[in-house]
């Protein structure tokens, strides 16, 4: 009952905030939440720790750009054709990767994700190289629903996102989902089980990527554009900081630190430029340039103090 309560808040909270906040920020949030619920859901569930969801991420930010713009692929046909590009690329690096274990597995995924990323730097009639991918139309739904409107296009990405993260409550509460935690908890006792862990964890990668493709395709379309920071290794090192501070092997966690890091990211300098009208104090207005220490504190102060994040604390204590 009370999940079903927290939901129902939640829900209803989304409902309303493109009224009171802007649209393509709260739009920006929840990609970034779903991207943080895609990774949560192979680290936090199954115990893989991958260095490389970037690639997911970026690549399918690309291939839904282009299949928008130099395609002329509808907007729910380009969003189904980048999902499987990043299909496609987690069944290939998951087939490579899970035969490691440990940092073993997470070095792989990252040079994995680093071949993708200079393939996209080289490549530049695909990603426009350096420059990204500009000017990206956001079409229309179902080839009559304008979502160049921010307030529509926000409801399509509400929608978007409680999907993507309906199918990871219904996974992580099936029967495939208790094998992944399983295998997380006592891999060997997994094996002697009966379970082929390898393929349950070659689905978990390949769902979990997908989940990211989707979260990265939308936030090109949303922005209209995509770059080559969505494809770099500091990507994947920014959704294993949403996790860590939100909670990791939490169903909310991911969301709450997707919310907090990408909204310092964007409003810290406000907040600089607020305090230091308050204050008088100059040094205020550097915060905008400091987002990356703020961060890190925040990190800092999670893992000393909040060793299972904001969410699974307060999971803890409650308990």
């Amino acid at each position: 009952m009370n999940k079903k309560l927290g939901y129902s808040i939640a829900l209803l909270l989304a409902l309303g905030a493109p009224f009171v906040g802007y649209p393509v920020l709260l739009m920006k949030l929840l990609c970034f939440s779903l991207f943080a619920c895609a990774f949560n859901l192979l680290i936090g569930f199954t115990g893989l720790l991958s260095f490389g969801h970037a690639a997911f991420f970026g690549a399918a930010g690309y291939v839904a750009g282009n299949a928008l713009k130099n395609w002329g692929l509808p907007f729910e046909l380009s969003l189904t054709v980048a999902v499987l590009a990043g299909t496609a690329i987690g069944l290939v690096m998951g087939g490579l990767a899970i035969r490691r274990q440990g940092i073993y597995f997470s070095m792989i995924t990252l040079a994995l994700a680093q071949m993708v990323y200079f393939g996209a730097l080289r490549f530049t009639d695909f990603s426009g190289g350096e420059d990204g991918l500009q000017g990206v139309p956001r079409g229309r739904l179902l080839g009559m629903v304008d979502l160049g409107n921010d307030l529509t296009m926000y409801y399509v990405v509400l929608a978007i996102a409680i999907a993507g993260f309906a199918l990871i409550v219904r996974t992580v509460h099936s029967p495939f989902g208790q094998v992944l935690k399983a295998i997380k908890e006592n891999e060997p006792r997994a094996i002697s089980l009966g379970y082929d862990v390898d393929k349950y964890k070659l689905a978990a990668f390949v769902l979990s990527a997908s989940l990211a493709a989707l979260a990265g395709a939308t936030k090109t379309i949303v922005l209209g554009f995509e770059t080559l920071t969505d494809v770099h290794w500091s990507m994947s090192g920014l959704v294993i900081l949403m996790t860590l501070v939100g909670g990791m092997g939490t169903l909310a966690g991911p969301i709450i630190g997707a919310i907090l890091i990408i909204s310092l990211e964007n409003k810290l300098g406000d907040f600089g430029t607020m305090m230091t009208g308050l204050t008088g104090m100059e040094w205020f207005t550097t915060l905008g340039e400091a987002v990356g220490l703020v961060t890190g504190l925040i990190f800092v102060t999670c893992v000393l103090l909040f060793r299972k994040g904001i969410v699974g604390e307060i999971l803890s204590r409650h308990r």
